[in-house]
């Protein structure tokens, strides 16, 4: 599929509830437009364009939030670069993509240089690269990856307890994330992430539209009847 197809498949799925929710939560001058379209239909839609590398770069380049989305879903993991990555991770439009770029199944997760990254934008002196790294350690949490044994998940919770405090909302959420994803791994992991959920205590946060948002409790997730079952807690 060509940009211009993408678009017209995109203007077709178009949802105007959509559109005016994107236009009461959109954060203060943000010049992105958007379809309304939801992520789950986004995804769809990103499986009927297919894999496209070349694609990927130009509808990155467009100016509407559904065409960036399906840009990061339809990349091709062994061409994405990290030149690539860190460019835009510098284009997220204030942390408006920055949860789609790094989790919901975009391509960055599953590129062969993605723990590195993660390592690296975590120790960041950049919010929303430590936002997208430890969103990356969520994601790679539920994978068995060779480098990360529970010595190296055990000092990842060691710093989030050291430093989440002083950190931004939107960080301290990635951290929690991160967290809950540790803490689910075994018995061992589980113990360790919920000490230091307990003493953090359930993060808030909100969209600065005045909107309502429930904190979150990761030790909630935690400590539920199914992870309890499944880790013989």
């Amino acid at each position: 599929m060509t940009k211009t197809q993408v678009l017209t498949l995109l203007k077709e799925n178009r949802d105007e509830r959509g559109i005016a929710h994107w236009k009461k939560r959109s954060v203060k001058n943000n010049k992105l437009k958007s379809f309304g379209i939801g992520l789950t239909q986004l995804r769809k839609l990103a499986k009927q364009v297919g894999r496209d590398h070349k694609l990927a770069k130009q509808l990155w380049k467009s100016d509407y939030y559904d065409a960036k989305v399906i840009s990061l879903l339809i990349d091709d993991p062994k061409m994405l670069s990290r030149d690539q990555a860190e460019a835009q991770v510098e284009e997220l439009q204030g942390g408006e993509l920055a949860h789609v770029f790094v989790s919901c199944g975009a391509t960055l997760a599953k590129t062969p240089f993605v723990f590195d990254l993660a390592c690296d934008w975590m120790d960041s002196s950049d919010d929303i690269r430590r936002r997208c790294g430890y969103t990356l350690l969520y994601e790679l949490s539920k994978k068995n990856i060779k480098a990360m044994d529970d010595n190296y998940y055990l000092q990842r919770i060691k710093h989030i307890d050291n430093t989440i405090r002083d950190e931004e909302m939107w960080v301290r959420l990635a951290m929690g994330g991160a967290l809950m994803g540790i803490g689910k791994r075994n018995k061992k992991l589980n113990k360790a992430a919920v000490r230091v959920a307990k003493a953090v205590g359930p993060i808030d946060f909100d969209y600065g539209n005045n909107s309502s948002c429930e904190p979150y409790d990761v030790v909630k997730h935690l400590t539920s009847d199914y992870l309890k079952k499944k880790l013989k807690l």
